[in-house]
């Protein structure tokens, strides 16, 4: 059975410190200014957003940041390569919309913040759901034997089996509105793709490897997206 050493909470603090330093970089960096109004405004956004919920994310979920944060062994070998373009096609996102800032390849009107809002809240919600709802969950995908791992059927996995990739694929639609860039959803576009792949992959892996799992499957039929797929 795998045990998993803790990383001390200053190591945590510190990938967290890095992790938000390289996005300001991506984005301001490819802005070439930092007198970027909507960029700003995503930053304070997720700024906002994650003060407001993180201590209920830790009451609800004790391990929660450590789990986003630590590195975690045993995780499938598909998961972190599917993680990885994730990641990538992310960063790819915050700098294309940078550059449309500094070159002006687009511009969409203020109004489309509001729809990029909604976007960001309706994607947010099942995220913060699945956080409180699934004391397993982790950045990658793997059978955590040392905690008695089981399929969760409660909250928002009564409805779809990964509702966490839903919220990611609902909020990061958001971000093209927010920052002003239709050209955003090009690198979107692969962030989607990726999760409807990684979602099928670690479906297969569930089913054959998570207790009750099938069961579950059996009750609950839409793997991301409801009534869809």
């Amino acid at each position: 059975m795998l045990q998993l050493k803790e990383e001390p909470a200053w190591k945590l603090a510190r990938r967290a410190v890095i992790r938000f330093v390289i996005v300001l970089g991506v984005l301001f960096g490819s802005a070439g200014r930092l007198d970027w109004p909507r960029g700003w405004f995503f930053v304070a956004l997720c700024i906002i957003t994650l003060a407001a919920t993180i201590p209920v994310f830790r009451r609800e979920n004790p391990r929660i940041l450590r789990t986003r944060l630590e590195k975690m062994h045993g995780a499938k070998r598909f998961d972190q390569v599917a993680l990885a373009i994730l990641i990538s096609s992310l960063l790819a996102c915050l700098a294309i919309s940078g550059l449309n800032a500094r070159f002006g390849w687009s511009s969409l009107p203020f109004e489309w913040t509001y729809l990029g809002l909604v976007l960001f809240i309706a994607g947010f919600i099942p995220i913060g759901m699945a956080v409180v709802t699934n004391p397993f969950i982790e950045s990658t995908l793997r059978i955590q034997e040392e905690r008695g791992h089981v399929a969760v059927t409660t909250g928002p996995y009564r409805v779809i089996r990964h509702p966490m990739y839903f919220g990611v694929l609902l909020l990061t639609a958001s971000w093209p509105l927010l920052l002003g860039s239709i050209w955003t959803y090009a690198p979107w576009a692969v962030v989607a793709v990726t999760l409807l792949v990684r979602t099928a992959l670690e479906d297969r892996t569930l089913l054959r490897e998570l207790p009750g799992y099938q069961e579950y499957a059996r009750h609950t039929r839409y793997r991301l997206i409801p009534q869809v797929w």
